[in-house]
Parts: structure tokens; C-alpha cells; sequence
């Protein structure tokens, strides 16, 4: 396993030292878009997304031949006070199913040429219970940004983190107040399905995790150590590791943005090279999202999770770079610019 860092100060400055996109190739890109056949922002976002994405690729003319999708899995300490409407077991299950090619997400990972990679966390050893103390201390959660760190293929082109995680919109509830503030029922959704009850529930439960972790508020790093999970703290390594290889990154559904926050908190600019693939049908997640000043590529009523909103926008990437990079410049054409 490579090791780049060894502490979340080491992490932290990995972040802070990392390269923007290539201005060249923007430059270069956006030079392009404006020779197409096509009246000037006639394909709406999808110039934007392949100008956005010439930049971190450093061409101007690129396509996305080897999308990545990986899924993190991770169990919680929270599970037990009753967060969720499944419980714990299923986390492993879901593994399993992914393993053998039976969920929605090794469906779309066909569909969109993108490989899949599965990756359980220590599934028998949750994290802590957070409304007690931290969620994982130093090593636990260093550990996990690691894993997610040496899950990416520096071969890739384009990268997706999903997750599994049974109790984990309530973690990614837990973060995003900490960071953003506001009231725990700001954040707290169904989840997987609970109800009023289970609502109420989890909103004590993030309360009781901020009153527990003071040291989360308004602290990117300290929010994923005290209020994460394995999983959670492993995508936040993955999009890491992914700038660092000047990989793109699709964002996925909620957790994953809570995840990503972090390192924004962290670092402004650390999500530069992300685009939100969509809004989930968990209320908070528009909310996070614009406070990111991300701006959603789909918005289909998922709240599955397993990177499968990530997933589905390989589809409009792919898209948006075949036209970009595909398309014949007026004077290739022989049409007359307007």
C-alpha cells in the first residue's frame, strides 16, 4: 500500500499543495467549443462540463474511455440507536451483492463502460458510537482516507465513489451540521425509509454527536474523524487521491457530498476538479450542494446510494466530451458561421 501521508496534518497539506487545471488546454478548449457546428451554447452544460473537464485532463479535445466507479463500505456505531429501517447485517449483504454483480450499480457500471471496485472496511469492527466520543480516532480515520486513497486507478479518466453503509445518512447528517450549522432537523432525511419516529431519532442523534465532538464544528478534518465512517472518510481519500492523479471526479448522491465537504472545509478549492452528478431525493442534499456551489448534472429521485447517481452521469460526460471533441469545426464542415 502506498503511504503519501501519515497523519491528517500530512493529509492537509497534500490538499493545500495540490495543481489546478491545465490553462492551456481550457484555453484551448474553449477556443474549440466556439468553432463547432453548432450556434454558440446551443448544448447548454454539456459545453461547460467538456470545457471544465479539457482542463483537468490537459487536452483539448479529450473523451472519457476509462471511467472508474468505486464503492466503499463501512458499518456505524450509531446503527444500534435505531437510524435506520434495515439493519446493520444488510451492509455486508449489499457487499456480497455487489460482488456477484447484482445491484444497480454493476448494471449502470455495464451500461457506462466503467469498472467497478468494491471495497468493505472492516465491516466486523463498526465505527464508535459518536453521540460517546469520535467516531474513529487518528490511525482509525487516517487508515480509511488511505484505503480510499489506493483505491483509485491513477489510469483512469474519470472517477465515481459510491458508498454502502447502513446509519450512514445520519453521519453525513452529523458532518454537514457541524460544518454548515443550522438545526440537526436542517439535515437529517429518511434515509433508507424510517419513519416520523425514526426521523426524530436521528436528529437527537446528530445533536447528540455535535454536543459529544466540539472539536467538529466548522473543523472539515475533525467532522470526518468525529462524525464519519470508514466508508465516508475513505471516499473523502479517494477524490484526494484523484486530484492528485488530475483525475475528474464525479460527486454522487448525499453521503458522498457530506464526505467531499470535508476536504473543501479543509481547503478551499479542494473540489475544483469534481461536478455534482445529482440531487438526491434527500432534502439536504440541494441544500449542500448549493453551498458548495455545485450545480447538479441530473436530478432523477435517487436516493440509492452505491455511486449510482455518479454513476448514470458518466453517461451525459461521456456525451458532452463526444460532442466536444467529435464534432467538426465550421470550416472542417464547409458551413457558414452565422
Amino acid at each position: 500500500m502506498i503511504q503519501p501521508f501519515a497523519s491528517l496534518a500530512e493529509f492537509e497539506a497534500i490538499l493545500k499543495a495540490a495543481t489546478g487545471p491545465d490553462s492551456t488546454a481550457l484555453d484551448a478548449a474553449e477556443a474549440r467549443n466556439g468553432q463547432l457546428t453548432k450556434p454558440p451554447g446551443a448544448l447548454g452544460r454539456l459545453e461547460d462540463i467538456a470545457i471544465w473537464y479539457a482542463g483537468w485532463r490537459g487536452e483539448a479535445a479529450p473523451r472519457v474511455t476509462a471511467p472508474q466507479v468505486a464503492v466503499f463500505a463501512g458499518n456505524h456505531g450509531i446503527a444500534a440507536r435505531g437510524v435506520s429501517a434495515f439493519p446493520a447485517e444488510v451492509t455486508a449483504q449489499m457487499v456480497m451483492n455487489f460482488q456477484h454483480g447484482g445491484a444497480a450499480i454493476n448494471q449502470l457500471c455495464e451500461t457506462f463502460g466503467a469498472t467497478l471496485d468494491v471495497i468493505a472496511l472492516e465491516l466486523d469492527n463498526p465505527t464508535a458510537d459518536f453521540t460517546a466520543g469520535p467516531a474513529m480516532n487518528e490511525a482509525e480515520v487516517v487508515a480509511a482516507l488511505l484505503a480510499g486513497w489506493n483505491a483509485v486507478n491513477p489510469e483512469a479518466d474519470l472517477f465515481v465513489a459510491g458508498e454502502m453503509g447502513i446509519g450512514n445518512t445520519t453521519s453525513g447528517a452529523a458532518i454537514c451540521h457541524a460544518l454548515f450549522g443550522g438545526e440537526a432537523e436542517d439535515w437529517v432525511g429518511r434515509g433508507t425509509g424510517v419513519d416520523d419516529a425514526g426521523l426524530a431519532i436521528k436528529a437527537q442523534v446528530v445533536r447528540e454527536g455535535l454536543a459529544a465532538n466540539p472539536e467538529a464544528s466548522s473543523n472539515g478534518l475533525q467532522a470526518l474523524r468525529c462524525l464519519g465512517g470508514r466508508e465516508l472518510a475513505a471516499m473523502a481519500g479517494a477524490v484526494a487521491a484523484a486530484r492528485y492523479h488530475v483525475i475528474p471526479v464525479v460527486i454522487d448522491g448525499f453521503i458522498c457530498t457530506a464526505a467531499v465537504a470535508c476536504l473543501e472545509a479543509a481547503c478551499k478549492g479542494a473540489l475544483d476538479h469534481t461536478v455534482a452528478g445529482h440531487k438526491s431525493h434527500e432534502a439536504a442534499h440541494e441544500r449542500v450542494l448549493k453551498t458548495l456551489g455545485k450545480e447538479p448534472i441530473l436530478s432523477l429521485g435517487l436516493r440509492l446510494g452505491e455511486g449510482s447517481g455518479g454513476a448514470l452521469a458518466i453517461g451525459v460526460l461521456k456525451a458532452a466530451l463526444a460532442c466536444h471533441s467529435g464534432m467538426a469545426t465550421f470550416a472542417e464542415a464547409g458551413v457558414s458561421e452565422g
